[in-house]
């Protein structure tokens, strides 16, 4: 039974409907435990820093951060200059700009199990390159260079450690650019001359030391090395924590493990486990990389008060009555007011007010009635408030937006306070990520300086509540979530996000049409209010033409959707456009990121696609296609004509497979499904009776088997990363390269990102190599695409990045998959 308590509201707008109520208690998954809030209180008298620095999602050595975080106490954070947007998906279909939000905030997930913060540059990942210069043509180095400046300004590491060598070897030069950044950066970002606009904002820091993190890995002698050399120290991560009950390893194979998209899940590895740094610049020491660094209270001026107050807290801490230490939290946090050191300050504050909520039993809570709502329009939201332990607090007030409610509420023990608004949903562009507001290549284009580095941009709504703890008033900012009860997980949480009234999402990336066709293009409405209506307009690229531009709609429902669909004609030339849709100003689609090892993120990019017209003949009607570990290929074939029938396990072994004109392996299929191991007869007996079996690129790393076509070759990790690679045509009279579509050289301008990888290095001679291409100062790789005849039929290997230039609208591509999908060989038909 719920018992409303109006008198406890004094001051409350008239827009805003308040109510407060008396519940029972509700757990929690974001309490801190005994154990975090000793460890959190031991923190509170290191003031050390260290930074640790490369270039993707997943470069990071979690076992240095974890020990640095939770053995040497230090405030530590991982730099990665990318978000990882040209890297391989392991568990779904998304590239690019959606890879990179999923790879963020896989990163986000492993630092709060490993202890450190998550910063990046504005560096987009465009995928593998050779070397740093070739990564030097793509990134403008004096801009992400400003933003290691920054960023080392801005977080201030006593430390930094960089996971890669300058010396660049055989590898990622996105690596190598990592260090070169790093070593550039050390030298200057404590001279005011270099990027002094940035001092406008921050303040000028030195580092006292930069070590690579050598690895014996690369370096098999590095222990014998590291003996001899007093540049070198080590570091045991396998030192076993009681108070976490796990060693620092342990918890750092958690946070690998959560790279899941990437395939990173690491078993956990008890015992001794060394890792080594080798000092590359600044001050020399003595075995201990913060040899000469106070990190004590003694390195700021009035420090030392502060330290005894928290030594004292530390020493009085009871896990049974955490309440004993709240009032030697506060009177810390209040000494730190008058500290001259604003970072310091800002740090150890805010380390202070969680501590002193979870030693206080206090739990604040902001929650939307729904996951969203659109710009303009009235959301409920409850605000909670419970002190489960006995101590005296007093709930002074929250401000929301502009809604300032004030309370003046004593906090009964154990009993939750809900307090009910009713806001307006401002416009944000939060809600699309602050990296992706504007077109971007090398670089995302932020504009505003103080912006930079955040892992993800500022919630759409905070609270500020007000709280008067044994007397001393104390505000905590609460960002807007939405709070549900799954069946199957219990208690879930999401962001709360704002939205446009109506999304529209265009069926397809590409839409493919022979020239002067008329297709159907349909656009699917999704409205996030009730009650919307109005017109969408669909636009096309000069010499396109939509039989109505504009259609109406009317959707009453929050959630409801509505398809409208547009006939559009090509050109009677081959031409390449782009088609996007309008309401009264350019449409956004809704592009939902759902996956159970991160928080669910909306992109709303904006609605557009590309048209492609060619003259591009198929021969066949229906294909077969098996799901590797995702990608958008199979809408692809679709748009060249085809009925495309997905095969899984069951379907292969059960079904006549002579049915199909082509079956298509998706990507990395032979990396990621076991089955497929033992199905692969059938394929190969497919092939065998007449059929056309297509395979995608898979990797050297966990490949399941190496029987995959009829005839041996071994995969190898040959790529040309060049997207302008000129081709060689190795047999150009082989009818898989002109029938029924004649392939030129012209076909192969306009790739993204890379020409492929992992190509075949050596092969049966039973298999025909029909192109190779290099990258600049490599040799010829001729393993892109084989294809030899078994049987009556035909297998085809290929590494070429269909899965990138399919969905990029890349006309070449499309004309050699036709033919590929389209081909037989002329002697085995009869």
């Amino acid at each position: 039974m719920r018992k409303y308590l109006k008198d406890y509201c004094k001051a409350i707008p008239a827009a805003c409907c308040l109510l407060i109520t008396l519940l029972p208690n509700m757990a929690n998954s974001q309490e801190m435990t005994s154990s975090e809030i000793q460890l959190g209180l031991k923190k509170l008298n290191v003031l050390a820093s260290v930074m640790y620095l490369a270039a993707h999602p997943d470069d990071e050595n979690t076992r240095m951060i974890s020990y640095m975080s939770n053995h040497v106490m230090a405030r530590t954070c991982y730099l990665s200059l990318t978000r990882g947007d040209g890297g391989q998906n392991l568990i779904g279909s998304e590239k690019g700009a959606s890879m990179g939000v999923l790879r963020t905030n896989e990163l986000l997930q492993a630092r709060k199990i490993d202890g450190g913060e998550q910063l990046f540059t504005r560096a987009v990942d465009f995928g593998y390159s050779k070397n740093p210069k070739e990564t030097f043509t793509k990134w403008t180095m004096e801009d992400i260079l400003s933003d290691v400046v920054w960023a080392i300004r801005e977080f201030k590491p006593d430390i930094i450690i960089t996971r890669f060598s300058m010396e660049y070897k055989k590898g990622h030069g996105h690596h190598s650019a990592s260090a070169i950044l790093a070593d550039l950066a050390f030298d200057q970002v404590g001279n005011e001359k270099f990027f002094p606009e940035q001092l406008e904002h921050t303040e000028l820091w030195q580092p006292t030391r930069m070590f690579f993190n050598a690895s014996t890995w690369w370096d098999k002698e590095l222990k014998e090395t590291a003996k001899n050399d007093k540049n070198y120290t080590s570091i045991n991560s396998g030192i076993y924590n009681p108070l976490l009950g796990a060693s620092y390893a342990d918890i750092a194979s958690e946070s690998r493990s959560q790279h899941k998209s990437q395939g990173f899940g690491d078993s956990k590895e008890r015992g001794e486990s060394i890792e080594y740094l080798h000092l590359i610049k600044g001050d020399a020491m003595d075995g201990d990389v913060f040899d000469g660094i106070d990190i004590t209270w003694n390195r700021v001026a009035g420090g030392a008060e502060i330290g005894k107050v928290i030594e004292s807290a530390i020493k009085k801490f009871n896990p049974e009555d955490p309440t004993t230490i709240v009032n030697d939290l506060i009177k810390a946090h209040q000494l730190l007011d008058g500290l001259k050191d604003e970072y310091w300050k800002k740090v150890k504050q805010a380390e202070l007010k969680r501590l002193i909520l979870a030693c206080s039993g206090i739990y604040l809570e902001l929650n939307a009635d729904d996951y969203s709502e659109a710009v303009g329009v009235e959301i409920g939201v409850t605000s909670s408030v419970v002190c489960r332990l006995k101590i005296n607090a007093e709930l002074k007030g929250i401000k929301l937006g502009n809604i300032d409610t004030v309370v003046n509420s004593n906090l009964e023990h154990n009993i939750m306070y809900e307090i009910r608004n009713k806001v307006i949903v401002p416009a944000n562009p939060n809600t699309q990520p602050y990296w992706l507001l504007g077109d971007f290549e090398g670089m995302y284009e932020v504009n505003d300086r103080t912006k930079i580095g955040p892992p993800l941009s500022e919630p759409t709504l905070t609270a500020v509540y007000t709280i008067e703890i044994n007397g001393a008033v104390l505000t905590f900012n609460v960002p807007l979530k939405y709070w549900w009860n799954d069946l199957v997980e219990g208690e879930m949480y999401r962001p709360f996000v704002s939205m446009p009234k109506v999304t529209a999402n265009l069926d397809n990336n590409v839409f493919v049409f022979n020239s002067g066709e008329t297709k159907q293009i349909a656009v699917n409405l999704k409205s996030h209010t009730s009650n919307t209506k109005g017109y969408v307009t669909l636009k096309v690229g000069d010499n396109w033409t939509v039989t109505t531009p504009s259609l109406a709609y009317n959707i009453k429902k929050k959630g409801g959707e509505q398809q409208v669909v547009f006939e559009v004609t090509s050109p009677a030339e081959s031409s390449v456009a782009e088609v996007s849709v309008s309401f009264e100003e350019p449409a956004r689609s809704f592009n939902p990121i759902t996956y159970a090892h991160i928080e669910t993120q909306v992109l709303l990019p904006l609605a557009k696609s590309k048209l492609v017209s060619l003259d591009i003949k198929t021969v066949g009607k229906k294909v077969g296609y098996i799901v590797g570990s995702g990608d958008d290929v199979p809408a692809s074939i679709e748009q060249l004509g085809y009925e495309v029938v997905i095969l899984d396990e069951n379907a292969i072994r059960n079904s006549d497979l002579s049915e199909f004109d082509a079956i298509v392996a998706g990507v990395r299929l032979y990396n990621t499904h076991k089955y497929i191991v033992h199905v692969n007869k059938k394929l190969m007996e497919y092939v065998k009776n007449g059929g056309n079996y297509i395979v995608q690129y898979n990797t050297t790393y966990n490949l399941l088997t190496k029987d995959i076509g009829p005839y041996p070759f071994k995969i190898s990790r040959d790529r040309v990363t060049v997207e302008e690679a000129k081709p060689i045509m190795l047999a150009p009279k082989h009818d898989l390269v002109n029938v029924p579509n004649k392939i030129e050289m012209s076909d192969f301008n306009g790739w993204v990102q890379e020409r492929g990888l992992y190509f075949p290095g050596t092969w049966d001679d039973k298999y025909t190599p029909l192109i190779a291409w290099n990258d600049p100062g490599d040799k010829l790789t001729e393993g892109s695409l084989l294809v030899t005849s078994y049987g009556k039929g035909t297998f085809i290997y290929t590494g070429i990045s269909f899965f990138r230039e399919l969905p990029a609208g890349v006309p070449g591509a499309y004309k050699l998959l036709a033919n590929m999908l389209s081909y037989r060989d002329k002697s085995n038909v009869k």
